[in-house]
């Protein structure tokens, strides 16, 4: 017995010879895949994948047709585990959502228990997609820097993307916690806008994708990079001996043109974050941790909402580039 009605309505995508037709349509319960906890979805958000999963090179999506969207939060609505309550507010992302699985661009999902976690108090289903798999990559890269013994004292953090939504977030919980942050656009009007998250000072793309020595000056006691491409380079040779970029980004491409010697010669870390296949027991850990001490400054300030009705121009946004925050979407009426 299932508590999803029969139909209901998702954004889908769907291979058509060379092209994805996608929209919204109504998509039968019947083809949903198992799963331990059903969901009424209130809201996902829009990610560089997403868009990706919706292009027919983007070498994303492994279904057709496929409801993208790797991130939803919502009210559950059957359970077949006791901790997981039906009528509790609740979160999933990563793992094979929007990918190889259906995922947040619908009113009902259903998903594998293991892969649910509940809302801490305090953080509501539209905050935690405000927040939503760029966030957690955001504090995933923060954690990692500080488990490697960095500290608001230990001198400037650069952030690359800032303007996006792992960037973005990544600088709000560092100068939360008292670091200098420096960040890196490729927009201009975004200055002001940065600020008020609360960076120290502001860096053009330009300034950090020119070629460079092999080794600058030391300046960065530590960095979050979610851009990859000719920026990951400039980072890495400007790091202080013994500092760490954590990377999590390719909008600027998946290639990496660097040399050995920021490793050998200053001992710098490049630090890999991956959230698709986080443990859930440190998932749930720190999404706890993003409704206390790494809940993001503003959160909903810096959020433009969009319908699922109005999800192409959002995902055509993103992959163009013209992301500013974040979005997020309301799936629920």
């Amino acid at each position: 017995m299932t508590a999803i009605p029969a139909r209901f309505r998702a954004y889908v995508a769907e291979r058509v010879g060379d092209r994805v037709d996608r929209g919204v349509r109504e998509f039968a319960e019947a083809d949903l895949p198992p799963g331990g906890v059903e969901i009424r979805v209130g809201w996902s958000s829009v990610n560089y994948k997403d868009g990706l999963a919706t292009r027919a090179d983007g070498k994303v999506a492994r279904i057709s047709p496929l409801i993208p969207g790797i991130d939803l939060a919502g009210e559950v609505v059957a359970s077949d585990d006791a901790a997981i309550a039906v009528g509790g507010a609740v979160l999933a992302h990563g793992y094979d959502l929007g990918v190889s699985r259906h995922g947040g661009y619908s009113e009902y999902q259903r998903v594998p228990t293991g892969w649910v976690v509940p809302l801490a108090p305090g953080l509501s289903p539209r905050e935690a997609m405000a927040i939503g798999t760029a966030g957690f990559t955001a504090a995933m890269s923060v954690v990692a820097l500080e488990e490697r013994g960095l500290q608001p004292d230990s001198g400037p953090v650069l952030v690359t993307g800032a303007s996006g939504g792992v960037g973005g977030t990544a600088l709000a919980i560092l100068a939360d916690r008292g670091y200098e942050v420096w960040a890196v656009t490729g927009k201009a009007d975004e200055t002001d806008r940065l600020r008020t998250l609360g960076a120290a000072g502001i860096l053009s793309r330009d300034e950090v994708t020119a070629e460079g020595r092999p080794l600058e000056s030391e300046r960065w006691a530590g960095a979050v990079d979610a851009v990859g491409g000719a920026t990951l380079p400039y980072v890495l040779r400007t790091l202080r001996r013994g500092a760490a970029v954590a990377a999590s980004g390719n909008a600027g491409g998946a290639k990496l043109e660097t040399t050995v010697l920021p490793f050998i010669l200053r001992g710098v870390a490049l630090l890999g974050m991956d959230s698709v296949l986080v443990p859930i027991a440190r998932r749930r850990a720190l999404w706890d941790r993003l409704a206390t001490d790494l809940r993001p400054r503003d959160l909903g300030i810096h959020v433009t909402e969009v319908g699922l009705d109005d999800l192409d121009g959002a995902l055509d946004g993103i992959m163009a580039g013209s992301a500013r925050g974040r979005w997020v979407v309301r799936v629920g009426g």
